[in-house]
C-alpha cells in the first residue's frame, strides 16, 4: 500500500514551494467608473479584464450574503495588478475613515513604480487628486484614489532606495 494522503502532501511541499508570488491586490470601490478615471485615465493602467461575479461560491469567498460584484482587473507593463471589487449587492459598505493616518491599523498603501513622479503628481493634482504627502518629496508621493485608498508613487530611480530602507532591520 502506498503512503497516506498526508504523507503525499508532506512530500509535495518539500519539492514545490507553497508561495509562488503575488498576482494582484483587490480593493473595494464604490464606483468603478470613477476609479477607472483615476487608475486608467490618470495613472495609465490598462483594463485587463472585467466580469460580474455572484452565487454561492462568491458569497463564501467574500463572506457576504447575496454578494454580486462587478470586478475589473487592471495591469501595468510590469508587476502585480489591481482588481476593483464593486459590490452591486449588498450596497453600502463602510468608508475608510477620512481621518485615517499612516500609523492606523486600517491604513495601507500600494506602491506604484512610476517613471516621473513630479510629472505624474502634477497631472493628478490637475485632476483633483488629494495628496497625503507634502509637495517637498518629488520622487515619492502618497495620493488617495476616489475612495480614499492610499497609493504611493515611487519614481523608478528612487524605488530601490525606498525598498532598501524598508527591508533593512
Amino acid at each position: 500500500m502506498r503512503g497516506s494522503a498526508s504523507e503525499a502532501s508532506t512530500l509535495d511541499t518539500r519539492h514545490f514551494p507553497l508561495f509562488l508570488g503575488i498576482d494582484h491586490t483587490a480593493i473595494v470601490v464604490s464606483d468603478t467608473d470613477k476609479s477607472l478615471a483615476f487608475y486608467r485615465d490618470l495613472l495609465g493602467l490598462r483594463v485587463a479584464g472585467e466580469s460580474e461575479n455572484y452565487g454561492v461560491e462568491q458569497e463564501q469567498l467574500n463572506q457576504v450574503s447575496g454578494a454580486r460584484l462587478r470586478i475589473t482587473g487592471l495591469r501595468a507593463e510590469h508587476g502585480p495588478g489591481i482588481e476593483f471589487l464593486e459590490y452591486i449587492t449588498p450596497p453600502g459598505g463602510r468608508n475608510l475613515p477620512a481621518d485615517a493616518k499612516s500609523n492606523d491599523l486600517v491604513f495601507w498603501n500600494t506602491h506604484l513604480i512610476v517613471d516621473n513622479a513630479a510629472k505624474l503628481s502634477a497631472k493628478l493634482h490637475e485632476g483633483g487628486a488629494v495628496f497625503l504627502s507634502k509637495p517637498g518629496n518629488v520622487r515619492s508621493r502618497i495620493v488617495r484614489d476616489p475612495d480614499g485608498h492610499a497609493m504611493q508613487l515611487d519614481e523608478l530611480s528612487a524605488a530601490p532606495t525606498v525598498l532598501a530602507r524598508r527591508v533593512t532591520p
